[in-house]
């Protein structure tokens, strides 16, 4: 019996522009919305696992009537009003913020200098943040974790969220620019999924999760099924390589896959 569905939000659930009613082409759609329906009347939880800021995660958990969420990449989880930083030893000090601390200790000047050119900020969304730094352009993040340690940043890693829209800042990459955030290291958003289903007492077979990213797809493991919407994987060919045995990848892209995901594992398919 399905119980809970942890989705990602922009290239998942949400369609162009952010809209829970476009699809990945921009047309009106009310899959995504009767998704959420079929889960309310199944009483299946929807929660919500996004890179966005507490702020906006919230107000979208809120319009859909949802009361955890999980955001910044799972550095932060709430249930139930109760809010819980998982960033391990970086915590709020002295008034500063985890973000505060972050660039306070160089990692992020070390990684703009090192990939002048084909890394910079994701503006105007990297501003107003608390705890993860957010970048966008084309790096190894696997580079850029061994140079952050190289560095004595091995209490950080740089976060692969997924392909973003072209950026003219970003005219020679060798190909579409990607989301990337800064995070402590023992943060994922894997480990906030599976510290919810410990909170509400769910077992993996109970769970599917969705996303259209790498990290996203590290959810996989703690899950009974993983759906990667179809976009993700078109943005992304080698993402599966190497996935755990749940994952599937839907037809449809966006809400349309977390329509499709929804309805066939309430159908029992």
């Amino acid at each position: 019996m399905l119980r809970c569905v942890y989705t990602d939000l922009d290239g998942t659930l949400l369609g162009r522009g952010a809209s829970l009613f476009h699809d990945a082409e921009g047309a009106f759609t009310l899959l995504p919305a009767r998704a959420l329906e079929a889960c309310f009347r199944a009483n299946v939880e929807v929660v919500l696992k996004s890179g966005r800021r507490q702020a906006q995660v919230m107000e979208d958990a809120r319009l859909m009537g949802q009361t955890a969420y999980i955001y910044e990449m799972g550095c932060g989880l709430v249930i139930d009003g109760e809010e819980m930083l998982l960033t391990g030893d970086l915590q709020p000090q002295n008034g500063k913020t985890v973000h505060d601390l972050i660039e306070e200790s160089g990692a992020p000047r070390l990684l703009l200098d090192t990939y002048s050119g084909r890394l910079e900020y994701h503006s105007p969304w990297h501003l107003n943040r608390e705890i993860s730094h957010l970048f966008r352009g084309l790096v190894d993040a696997n580079d850029a974790d061994a140079l952050l340690e190289q560095h004595g940043h091995a209490n950080l890693r740089l976060v692969d969220n997924g392909a973003i829209a072209p950026k003219e800042s970003l005219q020679n990459l060798e190909g579409p620019p990607r989301a990337y955030h800064l995070i402590p290291r023992g943060a994922s958003k894997a480990d906030a999924v599976a510290r919810h289903m410990r909170a509400r007492g769910y077992a993996p077979e109970e769970c599917i999760a969705l996303g259209d990213s790498r990290e996203d797809l590290g959810v996989a493991a703690i899950v009974g099924r993983f759906f990667l919407v179809a976009n993700g994987a078109e943005k992304d060919p080698d993402i599966l390589r190497g996935a755990p045995p749940n994952v599937e990848v839907t037809e449809g892209r966006n809400g349309e896959g977390f329509y499709e995901a929804v309805i066939r594992t309430l159908a029992g398919g």
